[in-house]
């Protein structure tokens, strides 16, 4: 007896001919903390700003440092990096930057250094049996806290998991530009463009929200990768908080300008006054 052939698996053939997919587009193939660790961070520049503030402070090395809102902990990795003698904790309430930065980052590291990199999964206001010499804050994390009450209880933690020598090190960024909506700025990276958003600012609150986008040859988009939802503090104000939290100075580092491009140089320098700028980055560093 002659094999009767099967009709509906040559029908499901055809179709499926018909309705093959396409290529995904470069933005549904795009890992969103890839990109930013390579348009936002530097941590090698962190790091050895870490050691410099550090010695103006007390003239020796630092060997402690922890990371708050560490995110991927790309800082942690850099700091055990270093020097052999370098510990480093990080610590985030996001369980999944952990997870990636344990596969990403971690991973790339040799095993000795491996172990003396500590992630925790916890409030930044928690305290680590391990006290640093640098606690860092960057990437304006500490603008989270929105409330006077909220921040200077992060300081007072931050203070109290400080060795008797130590400095906490935050980032901050201000001027007029800084405040106005809908602006795009978009920094080009070969393969993808960075585009940040201020998407709306509350002068009566100085409540902000900025989103980051990334935009790809192929014309796709990822939308909305990382959101921000945060309130611009002074650096007036964060001077107060820190000198009200028992640290007994706050420092500001200022960046410099390149005289040809007229924007920021990268090197940061201690200052009492600064220029109105449109828009400005700088360090504060609470001295213990």
């Amino acid at each position: 007896m002659a094999k009767r052939r099967d009709k509906s698996k040559k029908k499901d053939k055809k179709k499926g001919k018909k309705s093959r997919r396409q290529k995904p587009s470069r933005a549904e193939r795009a890992d969103r903390y890839a990109l930013y660790q390579k348009s936002v961070q530097e941590p090698s520049c962190d790091v050895e700003f870490f050691e410099r503030a550090f010695r103006d402070a007390y003239a020796r090395g630092p060997s402690v440092l922890r990371e708050d809102f560490c995110g991927t902990a790309a800082i942690c990795c850099e700091w055990v990096r270093s020097r052999r003698d370098r510990k480093a904790i990080g610590v985030d309430l996001d369980p999944e930057p952990l997870a990636w930065g344990r596969e990403h980052n971690l991973a790339k590291l040799k095993p000795a250094q491996r172990r003396r990199v500590h992630l925790v999964q916890a409030d930044a206001r928690s305290s680590y049996d391990l006290p640093a010499d640098v606690i860092a804050t960057l990437n304006f994390s500490f603008f989270y806290f929105k409330q006077r009450s909220a921040l200077a209880e992060y300081f007072r933690c931050a203070r109290e998991n400080l060795n008797d020598e130590g400095i906490l090190v935050l980032d901050m960024v201000g001027g007029s530009e800084v405040l106005e909506e809908d602006r795009e700025e978009i920094t080009e990276h070969g393969r993808f463009d960075y585009v940040w958003e201020q998407h709306s600012f509350n002068p009566i609150t100085a409540d902000q929200v900025c989103f980051i986008h990334f935009r790809f040859p192929d014309g796709s988009e990822l939308e909305r990768a990382f959101e921000y939802r945060w309130r611009l503090w002074t650096l007036p104000e964060v001077r107060e908080l820190l000198l009200e939290s028992g640290f007994r100075r706050a420092e500001v580092y200022w960046e410099g300008t390149d005289e040809e491009s007229d924007e920021g140089n990268g090197i940061f320098e201690p200052a009492a006054e600064a220029p109105s700028e449109p828009a400005w980055i700088a360090y504060v560093v609470a001295i213990k």
